[in-house]
């Protein structure tokens, strides 16, 4: 009896002034990509950066580059991949993962047995890496409140789905993709698994930057949840 045909899997990947660890982000997933996966294309939009993106993603392999003439922010840039790719299912992958990229191959497999709609990496608490966790416990709140679901990583950006999943749900803008993705899946009625997997990216921490970069997170879920929130 012939073996079922692994569906094509298109691995999008965002990138804004990734240089130095794009190239190794997608060298890791070349080189460790399970046989039983089948074929696979990676697709990388650069969302304007003002580095050498672009050229390093292609020197390590990366089947299609995309780069915006504007910086757009992450849901534009996902959705300007999902455009440009052909899989059917779809691994969305942050391009600063490095040699630690390999291990989302894994989250493909519940999509594959038709076991989950849609996967979300969760990896192992990093007490040192991030800040207080208010934007966390926030996004939490707010899935299990509008959803009823209780994640152990609300904000993972690395996680799989069907494209068919995309045809009934919006990819939001800005920091509330993951967040709003999340909750409009769960709503539609499609299956969302947590999958606990060994990543790591890089981290902002306890710095001016870090504390920055979470005010713009908090306040663009935070609008996104209201919107939400008025319309049960």
């Amino acid at each position: 009896m012939q073996a079922e045909k692994s569906p094509f899997v298109s691995v999008i990947m965002p990138a804004r002034n990734e240089a130095d660890k794009i190239g190794l982000t997608i060298k890791s997933l070349i080189e460790n990509k399970p046989e039983e996966i089948g074929e696979a294309e990676i697709v990388v939009v650069d969302d304007a950066s003002n580095d050498e993106t672009s050229e390093e993603a292609k020197k390590a392999g990366a089947t299609k580059v995309v780069k915006l003439s504007r910086h757009r922010g992450k849901g534009s840039a996902l959705r300007f991949g999902v455009e440009g790719a052909r899989g059917e299912i779809l691994l969305f992958i942050d391009a600063d993962l490095g040699e630690t990229a390999k291990s989302l191959w894994q989250i493909l497999k519940p999509i594959i047995d038709d076991e989950a709609d849609m996967t979300i990496a969760a990896p192992p608490p990093d007490p040192e890496g991030g800040g207080f966790g208010f934007v966390k416990r926030f996004s939490a709140w707010a899935i299990k409140t509008l959803a009823g679901f209780e994640p152990k990583a609300p904000l993972s950006g690395q996680r799989a789905l069907k494209r068919s999943l995309l045809k009934q749900i919006r990819i939001a803008n800005g920091y509330a993709v993951e967040t709003a993705m999340t909750i409009d899946a769960l709503k539609a009625g499609f299956r969302v698994k947590e999958v606990p997997i060994v990543f790591g990216h890089r981290t902002l921490g306890k710095s001016w930057r870090g504390f920055i970069h979470r005010a713009k997170q908090f306040w663009d879920i935070f609008w996104a949840v209201l919107l939400r929130l008025l319309k049960r």
